[in-house]
């Protein structure tokens, strides 16, 4: 693969298994201009840290666009393929500016070595809140800083940035029409950060027309801009609602001042994009932790809806290419994330060795408080037979879930002889609206229900051996890791929290704004107007119960989970004696640096080997 080095490290016979899943190059699902789709632009970890590559389809050549220590993985290209816009922060803080540079000149740092301009002068660095970029060169920029709140600019070529929009709480910018008229935003001015409302408005800030399944704030209903037709003179504007109950897609005309419902009858949520000529719709359909493709046609008399065929497992991403072909990244648990094409290619390959594979997962379905859980298990090759030490691997979010797709953290353990659990909680994506909204005010206690009511069948089913029970998870996953620890005492042996919430009356007040906002509509307030909720949910609150060993790592830059609030909570274990470790390390939320969290895995692998014995000698 022209342009691409390969991974820091070895891959050889010499080195585990699951540290080779690690190091194996990589890349995502590469984006491709609007009007020049032979250019394209992808995130790979080819130089052992995950930056932006550029690739021209037409000449097979590829170059790097970012050289940065901490990576960078925020990128666009323009309509025309003409540039590369990336999001510039400091060490992971998520705070900062756009930046520009050519397609087919190299970034600073780069091997070409040409330097990268501001792309939007005149504007102070800020959080993202979203980005688009018309055909003119003009471009849309959602801001979000705590002391403005969500601010978005339009900035022409040339021009001084023009403020457009500006409200306190959380909004961002959703797309912008094909000739540049129309300008998509989703907001929470109802105070409701779960459930967006819609306005489309003109460059000028004029509003063209109001979309608003929440009706002020009362009723729990959310709506996704999904994009613009992608045809001139085309005003129609691809939503995704949830007025049955999930998510799934239909189109507004906020010009004529229409809405067409969609008969696309799948189970699960339902996501779509348009095909580049705006006939059809490109389906995703997610349901029960897995995922596959359909063509939608709109305009036939049936609506017609088409396979279109994928293996089993997960598609993480996939585009509709101008020759109506899609392609798609696709992987299960087994087997390593691979970018395809219906065509039956194999899009982009990277160069070095390939990661190795893991074991499939299991589906259960468990009995939980308010209703069916389900979870998904991995069991190690040897030996055959239970129990196994197991570790329950919480997915962060909490709005996001687990599903049957390659990663590289859960096989680890596999190989050193524990199963895996992983448990989408209430409060998960891809159950429904409700299952998603369960849990409000009673954050995190909620969660921790269902991932007890799993428990309890791991241990009765023979799966998990009671006495090395590992709570475990990054983000929300970390938080309830905490929460578990101290709410559960006596159901884990070992907890491993990463970049957790472990004080939440302190993560409140220095996480970014757009998660304050979250917060506040998870718990009904702040902590100053709902005091009780904010304890009920607070790791820290319980921090004296906790007796398992518990170790935690932090990014010192994080903005999500601040650093703060989790010294908070390691200097009350320290108090008093409790079993504990931290490891802090110099980015934000997560690194992307893969020997980074190589060496994380490896410090968690470590500490629960110290404190429940080895379960695979040799592993």
């Amino acid at each position: 693969m022209g342009g691409m080095t390969e991974t820091t490290g070895s891959t050889t016979d010499s080195v585990p298994e699951w540290e080779q899943r690690f190091r194996a190059p990589r890349v995502s699902l590469p984006d491709w201009a609007e009007d020049a789709p032979d250019r394209a632009l992808f995130v790979s970890n080819a130089t052992g840290t995950y930056e932006l590559y550029a690739w021209d389809r037409a000449t097979g050549g590829q170059r790097q666009v970012t050289d940065r220590p901490n990576g960078t993985t925020d990128g666009v290209l323009t309509p025309d393929g003409e540039a590369v816009w990336w999001f510039s922060d400091t060490d992971g803080d998520e705070f900062g500016v756009w930046m520009r540079q050519p397609f087919s000149a190299g970034g600073e740092g780069s091997a070409e070595g040409a330097v990268d301009e501001p792309a939007a002068p005149g504007l102070e660095p800020s959080y993202p809140a979203g980005l688009a970029i018309g055909r003119d060169g003009t471009a849309v920029i959602g801001r979000s800083t705590d002391e403005d709140g969500t601010t978005v600019h339009v900035v022409r070529p040339g021009a001084a940035p023009v403020e457009i929009y500006r409200h306190r709480e959380s909004a961002g910018v959703g797309d912008l029409s094909h000739d540049g008229t129309l300008i998509a935003l989703e907001h929470t001015e109802h105070g409701d950060a779960m459930h967006s409302a819609l306005r489309v408005v003109r460059a000028d800030g004029t509003t063209v027309a109001e979309l608003d399944d929440t009706e002020g704030g009362t009723k729990e209903l959310g709506l996704a801009v999904l994009g613009f037709a992608p045809v001139a003179g085309d005003t129609r504007l691809l939503v995704g609602h949830q007025r049955r109950g999930r998510w799934e897609p239909m189109i507004w005309d906020p010009v004529a001042g229409t809405e067409t419902d969609l008969a696309i009858d799948l189970p699960g949520d339902v996501g779509a994009e348009w095909y580049p000529d705006g006939s059809a719709l490109l389906v995703e359909h997610g349901f029960e932790a897995r995922s596959e493709l359909w063509r939608y046609e709109p305009v036939a008399a049936d609506g017609a809806l088409v396979r279109v065929e994928t293996p089993a497992g997960s598609v993480s991403g996939a585009t509709a290419r101008p020759d109506g072909t899609v392609e798609y990244l696709w992987s299960s648990a087994a087997e390593p994330p691979v970018v395809r094409s219906t065509t039956g290619a194999v899009v982009l390959d990277p160069p070095g060795a390939k990661a190795p594979v893991s074991v499939p997962v299991e589906d259960v379905w468990v009995d939980g408080p308010g209703g069916r859980v389900h979870a998904l298990v991995q069991r190690p090759a040897a030996p055959a037979e239970g129990p196994f030490p197991t570790v329950f691997e919480i997915h962060g979010g909490p709005t996001w879930h687990d599903s049957d797709a390659f990663a590289a953290g859960p096989a680890a353990w596999v190989d050193h002889g524990y199963a895996v659990v992983r448990v989408n909680y209430r409060g998960s994506t891809g159950y429904g609206r409700a299952w998603t909204d369960a849990l409000k005010h009673r954050v995190g206690l909620i969660e921790l229900e269902d991932i007890a009511a799993v428990r309890e069948w791991a241990v009765k089913s023979g799966l998990a051996d009671p006495a090395k029970l590992v709570l475990a998870g990054g983000s929300w996953g970390g938080y309830l890791t905490l929460l578990g620890l101290g709410t559960q005492p006596g159901d884990w042996a070992v907890g491993l929290a990463a970049v957790p919430v472990a004080d939440y009356v302190t993560a409140y007040h220095d996480e970014m704004e757009a998660l304050k906002a979250m917060d506040r509509t998870l718990l009904g307030g702040t902590p100053e107007e709902v005091p009780e909720r904010f304890e009920a949910s607070s790791p820290l609150t319980y921090v004296d119960a906790v007796r398992a060993p518990v170790y935690i790592s932090a990014g010192v830059n994080d903005p999500r989970c601040p650093i703060r609030q989790v010294e908070n909570y390691v200097d009350r274990l320290k108090g008093r004696d409790a079993v504990h470790e931290v490891y802090r390390y110099d980015a934000g939320h997560g690194s992307l640096v893969v020997e980074e969290r190589i060496k994380q895995v490896r410090l968690e692998l470590d500490f629960a080997r110290r404190h429940l014995g080895d379960p695979a000698e040799g592993a």
